[in-house]
């Protein structure tokens, strides 16, 4: 049985669409997903999906070993980050190597690093008049986005594309390319 623990910090639709991927698979199963944020959407989401998830606060995460403490004990084979916003602390990546995943919405090194996530990543694009952009799935190192690169997929950007319709084909590309390449991960 392989081991997935997924954080994420917000509404969750990554982490569903990866359980929908996984759910008729005996061998694969999502121990926990943790949160940052008491309110996010994920928590309703998951206990709609029958998963497990965990709220923690910042002190959990980087100031304890609270938090490193609970993922050890559940083994994971990989950490997903699914739309998870904070630095993962250095204790966290030396605990597991090459073993914590993340995607990011753009084709890195662009458009990567502190405070680019989301739309942040969309409308800079956008202004930038890019003809291209897609998804970036990497581990995670020390730095924002600068883990070794997994996964490319791109699509194209048309110039009377909105901010909105960028974001939708990036997502079209996470919802399509993220789940395949976890179970690559977990095959290997």
């Amino acid at each position: 049985m392989k081991r997935i623990v997924l954080l994420a910090s917000g509404s969750g639709s990554n982490v569903e669409n990866i359980a929908n991927y996984f759910k008729d698979n005996p061998l694969v199963t999502i121990t926990c997903v943790l949160t940052n944020k008491r309110d996010a959407k994920v928590i309703d989401r998951c206990s709609r999906l029958n998963i497990s998830s965990l709220y923690f606060n910042r002190e959990a995460f980087s100031k304890s070993d609270c938090l490193l403490d609970i993922i050890k004990g559940m083994q994971p084979d990989l950490i997903i980050l699914a739309g998870f916003l904070l630095k993962i602390p250095q204790k966290f990546v030396d605990a597991f190597p090459n073993k914590i995943v993340n995607i990011h919405p753009a084709l890195l090194p662009n458009y990567g690093g502190k405070g680019m996530y989301g739309m942040h990543v969309h409308n800079a694009v956008k202004n930038n008049n890019e003809s291209k952009t897609g998804i970036t799935i990497h581990y995670v190192n020390e730095n924002y986005d600068e883990g070794a690169i997994i996964y490319q997929a791109e699509t194209a950007v048309n110039s009377n594309d909105s901010v909105d319709d960028i974001a939708k084909k990036v997502h079209m590309l996470e919802y399509e390319h993220f789940p395949k390449v976890i179970d690559q991960l977990l095959s290997k």
